[in-house]
């Protein structure tokens, strides 16, 4: 915990209570109120908890206004470029860039864990096949603690350590027969001689009656989206996982809950949506109306994957995933995909638009990321389970550093009560 170095003086009803302000090696500094309601008898108040620091960390930092995302000091937009997924896990799990040899080990180490227990194929076989993917993610991967006991106990590192390495590894291969199983096809098994991101298209797209062989192109770019969605700071999800953990919950149980949240379409439908908004323009030719709609305040309507909710300026995330976006674009073409089309052009009219420079409504890693996953051929119910499976690794780096801080306590956030004060039972006769 950071030194306090200075302190606020809050005034109610003619008694003063100091409260320390802590100082962070970036962002703003943290008023401590942990004392607040032993000594004033007052909750704070701040629905969504946007003003709120839960805990202090280590792994990621963002400053929206700047457009800035850091994960354990390092710009994102240099990690995507220059770095891959699984260097970015060593990353956030262990604070520091990897050796060469730390690298082969941890990847060798992941590589072995990808295969799932046999016995949980039976999970996928009962449930519907239109089960939505994500509900498939979120029942198998809680069920991992049915299987896996020696990884439970969050009180042993070592426990922790493999539960870790099971959940990066085995993410892959759950997201895959979660969409194999919902189009019919038969599961196919990991290789240990892929790489991460080759291995989890070949997994999806292969078929027993042929080879497949992953293009290098589509599998950087998919490497690209897991790293760029590896860590987003205490974002819905990932604070839905720090919940979960504070009561003790075994990591397989939390991480589940992560995903849960990750579903909603506020969080992690976010590229989906804005598929389903590329569809509903249709043509290239209607995408003027669209423009003028969003642009009108009495229309409900509004372009997804433009703008951001944390980031004020730019998503950093966006540039390098552009660059991707570009690549497979030209390596599948766009001229036999209307969806792609309307989304070309879309982002060229928007870019050179003074309403959205001015407006700073540039596009977003959600836009360009469900460009690339529409035009491999993913359909947009496995867009968030892929987004589950790049942030697996953060939700996990968040849980340690939860499950090792000394001032851990069990959430138990306060409320401003504005319901009935105490009153009489009435028997129901007398209604």
């Amino acid at each position: 915990m950071a030194e306090s170095t200075k302190s606020a003086t809050l005034t109610i009803d003619g008694n003063s209570f100091e409260l320390p302000i802590y100082s962070p090696s970036a962002g703003p500094d943290v008023m401590d109120i942990r004392k607040l309601f032993a000594q004033a008898n007052v909750f704070t108040y701040d629905p969504g908890f946007t003003s709120t620091a839960a805990c202090d960390s280590t792994i990621t930092f963002i400053d929206g206004d700047e457009g800035v995302l850091l994960h354990r000091g390092y710009p994102i937009d240099q990690l995507a470029s220059e770095s891959h997924y699984l260097e970015v896990c060593y990353l956030l799990l262990y604070g520091e860039l990897p050796s060469a040899a730390q690298l082969e080990e941890f990847e060798n180490l992941v590589t072995n864990h990808t295969m799932i227990h046999e016995q949980m194929i039976n999970f996928f076989r009962g449930f519907r096949r239109d089960a939505h993917p994500m509900a498939i993610m979120v029942g198998v991967v809680g069920a991992m603690s049915a299987f896996y006991h020696d990884s439970t106990d969050i009180n042993d590192a070592h426990q922790r350590e493999v539960a870790t390495i099971r959940l990066i590894a085995k993410m892959p291969t759950i997201a895959a027969m979660a969409y194999k199983y919902t189009i019919g096809q038969p599961f196919i098994y990991p290789r240990n001689d892929v790489d991460y991101a080759g291995n989890f298209l070949r997994m999806c797209f292969a078929v027993p009656a042929e080879d497949y062989v992953v293009d290098p192109i589509l599998s950087r770019a998919m490497d690209r989206i897991f790293t760029l969605h590896a860590d987003h700071e205490q974002n819905a999800s990932t604070s839905t996982v720090r919940l979960a953990s504070s009561s003790g919950a075994n990591p397989f149980a939390c991480i589940a809950a992560g995903i849960a949240c990750l579903w909603g379409p506020a969080h992690g439908g976010a590229n989906q949506a804005c598929l389903e908004m590329l569809k509903e323009i249709g043509t290239p030719d209607r995408i003027p109306e669209f423009i003028a709609r969003a642009k009108d305040k009495n229309d409900p309507f509004r372009l997804m994957g433009f703008g951001h909710r944390v980031y004020k300026n730019h998503d950093p995330r966006a540039t390098v995933m552009k660059e991707s976006a570009d690549e497979v674009l030209e390596l599948l073409g766009v001229e036999n995909n209307p969806i792609l089309q309307v989304a070309k052009e879309l982002e060229k009219q928007a870019l050179e638009d003074p309403y959205f420079a001015e407006k700073k409504l540039f596009p977003n890693v959600d836009f360009y990321s469900g460009i690339i996953l529409e035009a491999m051929g993913f359909p947009t119910s496995m867009f968030t389970p892929i987004f589950a499976l790049a942030r697996t690794v953060g939700w996990i780096s968040q849980w340690k550093e939860q499950i090792s801080d000394p001032q851990l306590k069990i959430g138990r956030p306060r409320q401003l009560y504005l319901g009935e004060t105490p009153r009489d039972y009435v028997d129901i006769e007398k209604r």
